[in-house]
């Protein structure tokens, strides 16, 4: 995404909010909490009208306010601050309502605490501002009554048992342009609106190159943005304070503004009861499923025609030989504490890949277990191709704040008695193709060769013992080393032809004999010696898999 919207309220001069206490622009001010933030900078002021003020907040905002407004909010009054300090809002200016008004209990603590400055001003101030800051509370409070008519819409419609694509039809339809609904990582459940506008938006930068909306912005791309001509407003559809996707409004020529975003924004959350539905329905559903699969990989699912049928009522095919996928998310940092909070990781890329699997193989079982996701898919004319589309689709062209995983793919199988043996093979080669390759390693069990049997030694220190006494000053974490090793690794390959290891390693002739020697000085005389041989090229598949020195 792009240029954020500048947003509405007041522009001023850009200065400090001790010099904005100073000014005339509010009558009477007393300083009540938040006093080590008087440096901040104050460059726009606005007014909170409603309760629901999110999309109204700006950085560098000096938002005024009364005690009834303040008074109306659901959240607590330290996280209402504490979501104004993460918008960059300047400081908050409270009115008074009467005489008997007070502030929020703990609100001056909450402020202290963020250095958010707190300002009391009288009930009968005039400011310069006056005029225009009426016009902006008016603004809100029609934002309020329009979206309150749009939510009693979309509620007939999910009353009716309407879901995503048909509340997606309805919002396009009452804010017109597109309207997207999309995974948390931006990926298209379904669109509605103006063919052109959908087109429009198909080929602008709101969309990466697979077609994913751009959610690796700050905060997962929420809010409102300007693309040029174009804009649009995006906002979390959340259920039970997780994130399960976006609601994304499109539209050029006529630019989206704040009250806009506010629609959006309670068109998410009606969505969010779709989601709230469907969660009821497929937990119990997802449970079984689940203790299935997890019975099938332990070897406990019973006859190979129970299995079958059983497997049937799932919607899934295994009465064909298939293979076992084993996905594990890759041991990285955590989500980005600016992002809201999502469903666990494993849930996540289950989804996206039951997704992905469904138009290549309708019969295919995908289960998200407690840390992995696990595909029984049919055997088809390129598995692996078939896998790495799989992968290619769920990943998108980067970005997204999509998270690292590693596949693993057994041999295949045309009973259910191999199920458990083919999971194991899936796991070897996820956990060896992760050693050898890092993240995103995409392993089939076929191309683990020797690395089988390397993976059986649970005892890493026996293995590196064994390669530190094969291959000795090689195993230093020095240039040389590594270059030395890498002559080694391409003269085992060759069979110690020194004419065609000289030409893949662009080396002169000569040189590469001076390098023979000097190798077998260090590590014994291999060119004779086919057992010395093994023993080099076994250490330094241990180096690879264990990632030493590599």
């Amino acid at each position: 995404m792009t240029t954020r919207d500048a947003g509405p309220g007041l522009d001023l001069p850009p200065q400090s909010f001790t010099d904005v206490l100073a000014s005339d622009l509010l009558a009477s001010p007393t300083l009540v909490a938040g006093a080590t933030g008087t440096t901040r900078e104050v460059s726009n002021v606005a007014v909170m009208a409603v309760p629901d003020i999110g999309p109204w907040l700006r950085t560098g905002q000096l938002l005024i306010t009364t005690t009834a407004v303040l008074g109306r909010l659901v959240e607590p009054i330290d996280a209402f601050l504490t979501r104004l300090d993460r918008r960059g809002v300047a400081g908050l200016a409270v009115r008074l309502d009467d005489d008997t008004a007070a502030l929020p209990a703990e609100m001056t603590a909450a402020a202290d605490e963020l250095g958010l400055p707190v300002v009391v001003v009288a009930a009968s101030q005039e400011h310069p501002l006056s005029g225009a800051l009426v016009e902006l509370s008016a603004q809100q409070v029609d934002a309020v009554f329009e979206a309150d008519r749009l939510r009693r819409v979309l509620v007939d419609v999910v009353m009716a048992g309407g879901g995503f694509a048909e509340l997606a039809v309805a919002v396009a339809g009452d804010l017109g342009g597109a309207v997207l609904i999309t995974t948390p990582d931006g990926r298209q459940l379904c669109r509605a609106g103006d063919e052109s506008e959908l087109r429009r938006l198909a080929s602008s930068a709101a969309l990466d190159s697979t077609g994913r909306v751009r959610t690796d912005s700050t905060e997962g791309g929420l809010g409102l943005h300007r693309l040029g001509d174009e804009s649009i407003a995006v906002s979390a559809i959340s259920a039970n304070g997780i994130d399960h996707g976006r609601l994304v409004h499109f539209r050029t020529g006529d630019l989206l503004h704040s009250e806009d975003l506010y629609l959006v924004e309670q068109a998410a959350a009606v969505c969010a009861l779709v989601v709230a539905r469907e969660l009821v329905v497929s937990s119990v559903e997802e449970k079984h499923r689940a203790n299935f699969v997890r019975d099938l990989l332990l070897g406990r699912g019973g006859e190979h025609e129970h299995v079958v049928a059983h497997a049937k009522t799932f919607g899934w095919d295994l009465d064909r030989p298939v293979v076992v996928v084993v996905i594990e998310p890759d041991p990285v940092g955590e989500d980005e504490p600016s992002m809201p909070t999502r469903m666990p990781l494993v849930e996540r890329q289950a989804r996206a890949f039951t997704s992905a699997v469904a138009g290549r193989d309708a019969g295919a079982a995908v289960t998200a277990l407690p840390t992995e996701t696990v595909i029984l898919m049919g055997v088809g004319t390129d598995t692996m191709n078939l896998v790495h589309e799989l992968v290619a689709t769920v990943r998108g062209a980067g970005g997204g704040g999509r998270r690292a995983f590693g596949v693993g793919v057994s041999r295949p199988t045309d009973s259910v008695d191999g199920i458990p043996a083919l999971y194991g093979q899936a796991r070897t080669a996820l956990k060896v193709g992760r050693q050898i390759t890092g993240a995103w390693a995409v392993t089939h069990f076929d191309d683990l060769g020797v690395y089988r049997l390397l993976s059986l030694v649970e005892d890493d220190r026996e293995l590196e013992s064994f390669a530190q006494e094969t291959l000795r000053e090689l195993t230093a974490d020095t240039p040389e080393a590594q270059d030395m090793r890498r002559t080694l690794e391409v003269l085992l390959a060759t069979n110690i032809n020194i004419a065609e290891t000289a030409r893949q390693l662009h080396f002169h002739y000569n040189t590469l004999r001076y390098r023979v020697v000097k190798l077998e000085k260090m590590l014994g005389s291999f060119t004779d010696h086919p057992e010395l041989r093994l023993d080099l090229s076994l250490a330094l598949k241990i180096m690879a898999m264990r990632g030493i020195n590599s």
